[in-house]
């Protein structure tokens, strides 16, 4: 009955959000802002191309590769500094620091370390979501209770044991939720660096389709792009669900 809901949620909100689509595109007019079944049709023509898919591809590889370098550099330091009040206290004070300065402003400088390739673009995408995700495994490792880390002693486990069984599974809830969240910015950041120095990437198809006022092919860049968005969403969530089976209400 639940997951009938929420289909139902679903398809109750992508027709909302077509007949708004459609309502924006009559006062606004056509030639500015297509509506829903012109960008279809130009959609179902696009995907038939190769050169649409190698953009797809690329977009697709630096942010999954940008999220999985954040995931692998900061969860452990998280981890760690969540567990470890001392190594807390001597690193804070750099992440406070760091972590309010915007990171899109290092773009000049990462792409001339690293050039216009892809490596640019993933390592920028990896130094937004790295404070995010640390912060927030940081603070759910927190999240350990005295009690708990006293009677886990009383049992004889090792500091291993201590990460597998108690710092790990409390973190999880909060990971995943840092990396939806990533998501979002991930993508934002990906059209922002796709749109500089590329000729590869939905970023890239937006801006070069906005350049030739060729609006439904935006739009259909805009859709592609924010679909990569929604499916990396729905597998985190899926994810959780599976891994954190005792979390789930």
């Amino acid at each position: 009955m639940k997951k009938v809901t929420t289909a139902m949620t679903y398809v109750l909100t992508f027709l909302v959000v077509i007949a708004a689509w459609q309502i924006a595109s009559l006062i606004i007019g056509e030639m500015i802002l297509p509506g829903p079944l012109p960008t279809l049709s130009r959609l179902l023509q696009v995907i038939g191309h190769a050169a649409f898919w190698e953009h797809m591809r690329a977009s697709v590889w630096r942010i999954i590769a940008g999220l999985a370098l954040a995931f692998i550099t900061a969860v452990p330091l998280g981890l760690m500094l969540g567990s470890s009040p001392r190594l807390d206290r001597m690193f804070t004070p750099l992440i406070y620091l760091s972590y309010p300065v915007p990171k899109i402003v290092f773009l000049p400088v990462v792409l001339l370390l690293f050039g216009l390739g892809d490596t640019s673009k993933i390592i920028l995408i990896t130094l937004i979501i790295f404070f995010q995700l640390i912060i927030t495994t940081r603070d759910s490792a927190r999240q350990v209770s005295t009690a708990m880390i006293y009677s886990f002693r009383s049992l004889g486990g090792n500091r291993w044991h201590f990460f597998r069984h108690i710092i790990w599974p409390v973190s999880l809830p909060g990971i995943f939720t840092s990396l939806r969240i990533g998501i979002g910015i991930a993508v934002a950041v990906l059209f922002f660096v796709e749109s500089i120095g590329t000729r590869r990437g939905m970023g890239f198809y937006i801006i070069d389709a906005w350049g030739r006022a060729d609006y439904p092919d935006m739009f259909v860049g805009i859709i592609a792009l924010s679909f990569i968005g929604i499916i990396l969403y729905e597998v985190f969530d899926m994810l959780e669900k599976r891994v954190c089976r005792w979390n789930q209400n």
